[in-house]
């Protein structure tokens, strides 16, 4: 079921241009986004342990945090803002590529437009149940890289999650996730790269709702090669 987010980027608008140099030109609906995947999860079921689950529920919102740019370092962690609601997107023209680190292989040096700005270490805020620090960003990985196969878009996961089920994420979906700043090769093997293999702009729209889900949409924008629909006449 479509969120109120998702449903506006079907809409559509006609536009009654009337002038003297217009009579009565109506320029049919024009749709500019086109949904090519959807996907989504609770937050609420990250683990079965309540505790655990709030731990990953905190570093996936506060890895999208750093993904936004509302938090650029630890000092501007507030978490009561992070863990509202929130609505951003990003986009990556053709031939783009989304890394989600900055530790990446040498083919794509050069290439990558964005990444999660995140490294999900202590020093960045993020936090643990015990075991590691950063938890649950593996689940954000998957849920993002499900949504681009979806969508056709060409990924690389260079290292699956076999070793643990991520709820509601299909098992060949699961990206394992990992950064070492001392060893930066070794975080290469351990990162989901995408890249837009398609003619036109694409989008990853965010949203975190008030139910604890969050939604992960890819839409092609059609209108990035921006041609004018309408031009005075003389």
């Amino acid at each position: 079921m479509f969120t109120a987010f998702a449903l506006t980027l079907f809409s559509t608008f006609t536009i009654a241009l009337k002038s003297p140099n217009f009579v009565d030109l109506s320029i049919p609906p024009v749709v500019t986004q086109r949904v090519l995947a959807q996907r989504q999860f609770s937050l609420e079921n990250r683990y079965a342990v309540a505790s655990v689950n709030e731990v990953f529920k905190k570093n996936i919102l506060l890895n999208l945090a750093y993904l936004n740019k509302t938090v650029v370092q630890k000092k501007d962690i507030d978490w009561n803002r992070i863990e509202q609601t929130t609505n951003f997107s990003f986009t990556l023209k053709p031939g783009e590529v989304f890394a989600y680190h900055d530790h990446v292989l040498p083919e794509y040096n050069g290439k990558v437009a964005v990444t999660t700005n995140a490294h999900f270490a202590s020093q960045e805020g993020f936090v643990s149940d015990g075991y590691l620090f950063g938890d649950g960003v593996c689940h954000l990985a998957s849920l993002i890289n499900w949504a681009a196969q979806d969508a056709g878009l060409e990924v690389l996961v260079t290292k699956n999650h076999n070793f643990a089920a991520i709820p509601d994420v299909p098992k060949q979906y699961g990206v394992s996730i990992y950064t070492n700043v001392a060893d930066k090769n070794s975080g290469t093997r351990n990162n989901l790269y995408i890249t837009n293999n398609r003619n036109h702009d694409v989008v990853f729209h965010f949203e975190y709702t008030e139910d604890r889900t969050l939604n992960v949409f890819v839409t092609e924008d059609t209108a990035s090669s921006r041609v004018m629909i309408a031009q005075t006449l003389f």
